[in-house]
């Protein structure tokens, strides 16, 4: 299905915003997103009721729409509900996992380990999780961590601008794969919220 034009100004804001080209607390002003993607005000307060669904924007008193604040209530928040529920997915989909499902994985891995640009892995990092839960097969659930997955990825793109980046594989990814393959489910998804955890730790 094709995106409507609020989605498509939701998907450029939203990359705009996890990257750090907008800085938080940054204003949006409506009628300049409107101009700039050629549409009415209509969609563009769509898509800021996409952004603010997505935790990317938050609407202050007589301040209008400005790009959601990352502190550190904000990051531990984020990483502690996103640990719960993909925990929680991932035990519901480690047992319907099959071969074409750690294939896919696998595929994101190597991605991660070829990663030249932090851009390059986060991208492969973002699919490793998704294909991690995708099998658990409840919709909604999978919808809330896209979102959480979009947080996420904007910690890390802050993280690393400080402390800057280095590439390599991720460790705690083989082993959280391998305790799958092993099928000690309830092993790997202490394993995963704990590697989720961490984000919070190196920030």
């Amino acid at each position: 299905m094709a995106e409507t034009v609020a989605e498509r100004m939701a998907r450029v804001l939203g990359e705009r915003i996890v990257a750090g080209e907008l800085l938080p607390g940054a204003p949006l002003r409506q009628d300049r997103i409107a101009e700039e993607f050629e549409a009415s005000h209509v969609p563009a307060r769509e898509a800021f009721q996409l952004l603010r669904s997505r935790g990317l924007v938050v609407t202050e008193p007589r301040r209008g729409v400005r790009v959601a604040p990352l502190d550190p209530a904000t990051i531990q928040e984020t990483v502690e509900i996103r640990a719960a529920l993909e925990s929680l997915a991932l035990t519901f989909a480690a047992p319907r996992m099959n071969a074409a499902s750690f294939e896919r994985i696998e595929k994101a891995l190597i991605a991660a380990d070829q990663a030249q640009t932090i851009v390059e892995w986060e991208q492969a990092n973002r699919v490793f999780h998704r294909e991690l839960v995708i099998p658990c097969r409840m919709p909604k659930l999978l919808s809330m961590l896209d979102d959480l997955q979009l947080a996420n990825s904007r910690i890390i793109f802050s993280s690393t601008r400080s402390a800057g980046w280095q590439p390599g594989s991720s460790l705690a990814h083989r082993q959280i794969v391998n305790a799958l393959k092993k099928r000690e489910f309830d092993r790997a998804a202490t394993m995963l919220r704990s590697h989720i955890r961490g984000l919070e730790r190196a920030t």
